[in-house]
């Protein structure tokens, strides 16, 4: 089976790919990511990391995935002091419905959503949750940044995912760097650090109101960031993802 982009798909094709494919469902957001990269952000580095992904899947002769267009708003309500176009979560939760019940709909059982936002995280994982108690269908979720081949020590576990940081600058250094605005500032350190990114006791998630303004919606200094080892950080969680949606494949694939 190949991969496949459902907008360039006719509606029988899309009925035969959901038979055995698995529908794949990006979703990103635009917000403010401090003053060098673009807003669209997580939406371009989710699809980066996604069609990469898809390219190894297709060399590898991979199973059958159906992409489709990025969902390219989430819930971004932190980042409305300086600009966003944000979701309320229950919006974005009803929105992943419509969306899963389409494609279920639509013929398919597969289906595969991969978040490029962190605020998007929670309301994606309860949704697939909830959506799967109510349909026949395999559904699984995740955060492009999680997924890792662990093959390349380029990264920086003590800044990524962050914010506007390191991580992401990098990646997008190596993915759109007509977008990245440069030289990437320095970042003065920030006293006190932020509750949400220094919790005050392991396991413990505090938030305090005011925090990412007080930061100006940016995690640690991006002016180090580094469009080779971004390239190979996109490159392992490219790798990762393509070796996740194998071990989808896998599990929920009915027996012939």
């Amino acid at each position: 089976m190949s991969q496949s982009r459902l907008t360039e798909l006719t509606w029988r094709e899309v009925r035969r790919a959901g038979e055995e494919g698995i529908a794949l469902l990006p979703i990103g957001s635009q917000e403010q990511h401090a003053s060098h990269l673009p807003m669209g952000t997580d939406t371009l580095l989710v699809e980066e990391v996604v069609d990469r992904a898809l390219d190894m899947l297709a060399r590898e002769d991979g199973p059958g995935v159906v992409r489709l267009p990025a969902l390219p708003f989430g819930h971004s309500p932190h980042h409305l002091f300086a600009a966003a176009v944000s979701l309320s979560a229950a919006t974005l939760g009803a929105v992943l419905d419509d969306i899963l019940d389409s494609l279920v709909t639509s013929g398919y059982r597969r289906i595969m959503v991969v978040n490029g936002h962190g605020g998007n995280d929670e309301i994606m994982r309860l949704a697939v949750k909830r959506f799967a108690l109510r349909s026949p269908v395999t559904v699984a979720a995740c955060s492009y940044w999680t997924l890792t081949a662990g093959e390349d020590g380029a990264g920086r576990p003590d800044v990524t995912p962050g914010h506007a940081g390191w991580f992401e600058t990098s990646l997008m250094l190596a993915a759109r760097p007509d977008l990245v605005r440069t030289p990437v500032p320095a970042r003065a350190p920030i006293e006190p650090p932020p509750l949400f990114d220094t919790p005050p006791y392991p396991g413990l998630m505090v938030e305090r109101h005011g925090e990412w303004e007080r930061v100006g919606g940016s995690t640690d200094d991006a002016c180090d960031a580094d469009a080779a080892r971004g390239d190979r950080l996109l490159e392992d969680r490219a790798r990762g993802l393509a070796r996740a949606v194998h071990a989808f494949d896998a599990a929920s694939r009915s027996p012939r």
